[in-house]
């Protein structure tokens, strides 16, 4: 496991610097990986989503392409990259399907909606996004903790590699950011995000 992260880490340096045998390489793993990630947020979106995972991807691909040059640290600090963008196309997809339907209507929702399957994923991954823009204005951290979590399915480890801290922090970050953003949806019956 350490030398594939290993691996795919200095193919990302390699990708950097404008090997284009490095991409070649980098990409059918990273395609996995992506798509693994992708499938396991849309399982918790409601059955019928229009997004699929290998268009989630494909999207995700043009994102990155644009960063080629990016200083990339690791595979770790690829993925956290990946999370950021794979949340922002998910929330455009959502304000784009929520305008269409209920003509940009917001719905109240408590964190356990937002965090599970529902008929409408759409108004609460927009109120989620809302949540995490609200505590980010604040802790910047507790919001990336969450945001690689929830949209990029990291792992503790591999959160803690991205903002180089340890584990533990992570750990309890991550249960304060969640109570956070219940609080916040929650303390106020008439709130509504946006």
């Amino acid at each position: 496991m350490e030398n594939e992260q290993t691996a795919i880490t200095q193919l990302l340096i390699d990708w950097r610097n404008g090997s284009r045998d490095a991409l070649d390489q980098l990409t059918p793993i990273l395609y996995a990986e992506l798509r693994r990630m992708a499938a396991s947020y849309l399982r918790r979106e409601r059955t019928n989503h229009t997004l699929q995972p290998t268009a989630l991807v494909n999207e995700l691909y043009m994102q990155l392409s644009k960063l080629a040059r990016l200083e990339w640290k690791d595979r770790a600090h690829f993925f956290g990259v990946s999370s950021y963008l794979m949340r922002q196309i998910l929330v455009q997809h959502a304000r784009s399907t929520n305008a269409e339907k209920r003509g940009g209507k917001i719905q109240k929702l408590s964190l356990d909606e937002a965090l599970t399957v529902s008929e409408d994923g759409s108004a609460e991954l927009i109120a989620l996004d809302d949540a995490l823009r609200e505590l980010a204005a604040f802790d910047e951290r507790k919001s990336r903790i969450v945001e690689m979590h929830y949209f990029g399915g990291l792992k503790i480890q591999e959160m803690a590699e991205v903002l180089s801290v340890s584990e533990s922090t992570i750990g309890r970050e991550l249960r304060l950011a969640l109570a956070w953003l219940f609080r916040q949806v929650s303390r106020d019956p008439d709130h509504q995000a946006g």
